[in-house]
C-alpha cells in the first residue's frame, strides 16, 4: 500500500474516483477527496447498494467499495483538479466479496480455469457511431475511409486518453457506417480486458461528450445501416504463457483443446446469448446481410459465421485463437466473458467437439438447407434469448442463484416496456390503414 501512496502523492492527485460495474455493466463512480484515500484503501468506502440496479435489496444495501490498485490511473480530462481512478470490488458488511458483483463473478471463474491449468485471454473489438448533438453521424466515410478531420480528431484524442489508463490501441479506424468506429486494444487477461473494456466505454463517451459529440455502443442505431458489434477473440495459455490453442499439424492451426472449447461455446452459445447480446436492440443488429452472426457455425474465411478462425502470421504461435461473433458493446464484460469461459470450459470436459466448419455464405441457404445442415440459428429477440438463459443449468450455475434471477427479472422488465412501447413504425404502418 505504501507504493501506491508514494505514487498518488507523486502525481499530485487531489481527488479519486472509485469505480465499479451494475450489473448490465453501466459504470458507476463514487469521488472521494484525496485525504480519505488511507481509510478507503484499508477498510473501503461505504455506498448505498439499494439504490443500483440489480444489487442489493433495503435491507441488505450496506456495501463497500475496495480499489484494486493495480487499477491506477489517472483520469487525463479532469481539470478541476487532478483526478486519480481506481477500478474497486465490492464487499458487504460482513467483509466478503458480495456475489452480485459481476467483476466478482468473473474472478471465480478464472481461478476455477486456473485450478485447471488455464488462462483464459480475450480481444475485444468494439465499435460506435460518433454522432453530432441532433444524433446524426458525425461523417459520411465508409470502410477504413479517412475523409473525416472532426471524426479522426475526436478518435485520436480518444486513443491518446485511453493511454493514460494503460490501454494501448493497436488500431482504430473508420467502419463500414457512416459515422461508424472502431479501436481495438491489447489482447490480454479477461479480467484485466473486461476492467479495459468498461473503462473505453466510458473515455469513450466523456470525450465525445467534452466536445460537442455524441457516442453511441447501440447495437443498431440506425436502420438499414451496419450495427455495432464487439468481436471478441479468445485463447487458453498455460501458466508459462504457452499458447494452448495452436497445433501447426491441423488445417485450421487450431489444438483439440481449441476444438473442445468450440464445441462447448458453440453448444450453449443460444443459452448465453441475452448476455452476450443483452437488449431488446441487440436482436435488430443480428439479422442477415450486415456480415452479424445469425446461425451457430463456424469457418475460417466466413464472415456470416458464429466463430471465426481468423488467419495468422505462419510461426506466430501465440497469435491461434477464435473469434466470437455475436456479443456487442452493451453487454457487461464482466459476465460475457465468464459465460463464455465456462461454456468452452464445459466442451473441453465433455470432449465436445464442434461441427463440420462451413465456408458458403449461409445467408444464401433457405429454412430446408439450413434443416438439412444441422445448422441452428440464435435467439431472434430479446425474449426467446430470455427464455433460453432462463432454462439455462449453465448460467444459473456460473452466476449464482439469486443474481441469475435478478438478470433473469430486470431483462423481462426491459421486454415487457418495450412490449407496450409504440414506435413511429406502427403509427406510420397502420394508422392510416385501419
Amino acid at each position: 500500500m505504501d507504493g501506491i501512496r508514494e505514487r498518488v502523492r507523486k502525481d499530485g492527485v487531489e481527488f479519486i474516483s472509485l469505480q465499479f460495474s451494475d450489473l448490465l455493466g453501466l459504470v458507476k463512480e463514487v469521488v472521494i477527496p484525496i485525504e480519505e484515500l488511507d481509510d478507503t484503501l484499508r477498510y473501503g468506502a461505504w455506498f448505498d447498494g439499494s439504490s443500483v440496479e440489480g444489487f442489493a435489496r433495503i435491507q441488505e444495501s450496506d456495501l463497500f467499495l475496495k480499489p484494486d490498485i493495480s487499477t491506477y490511473a489517472i483520469v487525463p480530462w479532469q481539470n478541476d483538479g487532478k483526478t486519480a481512478r481506481f477500478i474497486c470490488d465490492i464487499y458487504g458488511n460482513d467483509g466478503n466479496p458480495f456475489p452480485f458483483d459481476p467483476r466478482h463473478i468473473l474472478k471465480e471463474e478464472l481461478g476455477r480455469a486456473r485450478a485447471m491449468g488455464y488462462t483464459y485471454n480475450v480481444g475485444p473489438e468494439p465499435e460506435f457511431y460518433l454522432l453530432r448533438e441532433d444524433l446524426s453521424p458525425i461523417d459520411s466515410g465508409g470502410y477504413f475511409d479517412m475523409s473525416s478531420y472532426a471524426g479522426y480528431s475526436l478518435v485520436k484524442e480518444i486513443v491518446r486518453a485511453l493511454k493514460s489508463f494503460g490501454i494501448e490501441a493497436e488500431a482504430a479506424h473508420h467502419e463500414v457506417g457512416r459515422g461508424q468506429y472502431e479501436i481495438d486494444f491489447n489482447y490480454g487477461e479477461a479480467l484485466t480486458t473486461a476492467d479495459r473494456m468498461i473503462t473505453l466505454k466510458y473515455a469513450v463517451k466523456k470525450i465525445a461528450q467534452m466536445k460537442g459529440f455524441v457516442a453511441t455502443f447501440m447495437p443498431k442505431p440506425f436502420r438499414g445501416m451496419p450495427g455495432n458489434g464487439m468481436h471478441v477473440h479468445q485463447s487458453l495459455s498455460d501458466p508459462s504463457g504457452k499458447n494452448l490453442f495452436y497445433d501447426g499439424g491441423d488445417r485450421y492451426g487450431l489444438s483439440a483443446l481449441a476444438y473442445g472449447f468450440m464445441g462447448g461455446q458453440m453448444a450453449h452459445v443460444r443459452e448465453i446469448c441475452s448476455f452476450l447480446c443483452s437488449t431488446v436492440n441487440s436482436y435488430k443488429r443480428l439479422v442477415s446481410g450486415f456480415e452479424a452472426p445469425v446461425y451457430v457455425s463456424w469457418g475460417s474465411m466466413n464472415r456470416s459465421a458464429l466463430i471465426r478462425v481468423p488467419r495468422w502470421f505462419s510461426g506466430k504461435e501465440e497469435s491461434a485463437r477464435i473469434e466470437m461473433r455475436c456479443p456487442d458493446p452493451t453487454c457487461n464484460p464482466y459476465l460475457a466473458f465468464s459465460l463464455m469461459l465456462t461454456s468452452g470450459l464445459d466442451g473441453i470436459r465433455s470432449g465436445a467437439r464442434p461441427p463440420e466448419p462451413r465456408e458458403e455464405d449461409i445467408y444464401s441457404l433457405d429454412e430446408s438447407a439450413l434443416s438439412e445442415r444441422g445448422i441452428a440459428q440464435l435467439p431472434g429477440s430479446l425474449f426467446e434469448a430470455i427464455e433460453l438463459s432462463e432454462s439455462s443449468d449453465l448460467c444459473r450455475k456460473t452466476l449464482g442463484d439469486e443474481l441469475f434471477k435478478r438478470y433473469i427479472t430486470m431483462k423481462r422488465k426491459e421486454w415487457n416496456d418495450f412490449k407496450t412501447e409504440v414506435t413511429d413504425w406502427e403509427r406510420k404502418r397502420y394508422g392510416e390503414v385501419y
